[in-house]
C-alpha cells in the first residue's frame, strides 16, 4: 500500500453539524448520494468535494423500526468513490476526519475517538488501536438532484457550509464549491493525485479491458468481492444476475446515475426503456418497489473508479461476460 502525506490533518474539513433544507443550489443534474430515512437524504458531490466527510445521524425510516443510525457519508474525488459507512463499532460512536494521507491514492480518514486511521473506499482501518477492523457499508445511491427531488418529493439535502451572505469571500455558495477542478480530473484520461494536482508519482494502468476510470459497482460478502464495470453491464442489456460469498444478486445500471444492487429473489429480470420488469410487475430502481407494492431488499455497494477497486481487491475481481 503506498501512503503519501499530502496536507495535514483536517485541512479538508468534514463537516460533523450537517444542517438539511429542502431547497438546493447547484443544478438539476448535479450528482448526489441518495439515503433512505425519515426524511430521505441528499448529499451533494458538489459540496461533499470540499468536505469529503459528513458525520450524521439517520432518524429511523417507518418500515425499518430500526433506532438513530449515526453514519458517515464519505466521498473520495480521486476515486470517485461513494461510501456511506456505519460508524459505531464494537458499540462505540466514531467521529471521522480527514487525516491528509492517501493511501494508493485514496483518502484516508481517521477517527477521532481512537486515532486509527481508515481507507475510504476499502472501510477498513490501516493503522491504530482499531488496525483491520471494517466499517459496516450502509446501502445508498447516486442519483441526480432532479432525480433524488422526484424519487423522494419529501426528501431533504445537506446545505453548504461555504458561500453566503456569511462568507468571508463574499462567495456565493456555487462560487465556493466551484466544480471546475474536479470536472477536469474526470474528463482528464490520467488518474490519481498527480492527474488531480499534478504531483505525485505517475501511475500506469495495464489492463486492456476497461480503463482505470471505469466505473464499477462493487459488492463485498463474506469473504468475496466482485466489481461490475458499467460497460459490461449495459452490455448485458442493463442487467447482471451473480452470486457474490453465497449470496445471489442483481446488478443494474440504466444511466450514469441509476446503478443498483439488489438482492435477487429468484425473478427473471429485465431492463426495458429505463425501467425494471421481473415476476410481472415493475420495479422502481431508486426504491426498489414494485408496483404491487413488493421491496428488493438493497445490497451495500460502493461506486468508484477501477483502478481504487483493484487496489484493494486485486485484479482478478471484477466481473466479465466473457
Amino acid at each position: 500500500m503506498d501512503m503519501q502525506d499530502v496536507l495535514p490533518r483536517d485541512a479538508i474539513p468534514g463537516i460533523d453539524n450537517p444542517a438539511f433544507d429542502t431547497s438546493y443550489f447547484g443544478d438539476p443534474d448535479d450528482e448526489v448520494i441518495a439515503v433512505e430515512a425519515d426524511p430521505p437524504r441528499a448529499y451533494p458531490v458538489r459540496v461533499l468535494s470540499y468536505h469529503e466527510i459528513v458525520n450524521d445521524v439517520l432518524e429511523a425510516t417507518e418500515s425499518s423500526g430500526d433506532d438513530e443510525r449515526p453514519v458517515a457519508v464519505t466521498w473520495c474525488p480521486i476515486c470517485a468513490s461513494a461510501v456511506v459507512y456505519d460508524r459505531t463499532v464494537d458499540g462505540q460512536t466514531l467521529t471521522f476526519g480527514t487525516s491528509g494521507k492517501l493511501a494508493d491514492d485514496a483518502l484516508v480518514m481517521y477517527d477521532r475517538e481512537t486515532e486509527s486511521e481508515w481507507k475510504q473506499p476499502l472501510g477498513r482501518a490501516i493503522s491504530g488501536p482499531l488496525d483491520g477492523r471494517e466499517l459496516s457499508v450502509v446501502p445508498s445511491s447516486i442519483l441526480t438532484w432532479a432525480q433524488f427531488r422526484t424519487t423522494y418529493p419529501d426528501g431533504v439535502v445537506l446545505q453548504p457550509v461555504h458561500g453566503g451572505p456569511d462568507d468571508a469571500r463574499g462567495n456565493s455558495p456555487r462560487e465556493a464549491y466551484d466544480m471546475t477542478p474536479y470536472d477536469r480530473y474526470v474528463a482528464n484520461p490520467e488518474f490519481g493525485l498527480r492527474a488531480m494536482r499534478g504531483e505525485g508519482p505517475q501511475r500506469t494502468w495495464d489492463r486492456t479491458d476497461i480503463d482505470a476510470k471505469t466505473t464499477v459497482i462493487g459488492v463485498v460478502h463474506e469473504d468475496d468481492a466482485v466489481a461490475y464495470p458499467v460497460p459490461q453491464i449495459r452490455a448485458a442489456e442493463g442487467v447482471i444476475t451473480d452470486t457474490v460469498g453465497g449470496l445471489e444478486i442483481v446488478v443494474v445500471a440504466s444511466s450514469d446515475t441509476a446503478m443498483r444492487a439488489f438482492e435477487n429473489p429468484g425473478y427473471e429480470f429485465e431492463l426495458r426503456d429505463e425501467t425494471l420488469y421481473g415476476d410481472g410487475v415493475t420495479w422502481d430502481l431508486s426504491t426498489g418497489q414494485s408496483n404491487d407494492g413488493r421491496h428488493l431488499a438493497r445490497v451495500p455497494s460502493r461506486r468508484l473508479y477501477a483502478f481504487a477497486w483493484q487496489d484493494d481487491h486485486g485484479t482478478e475481481s471484477f466481473y466479465s461476460l466473457n
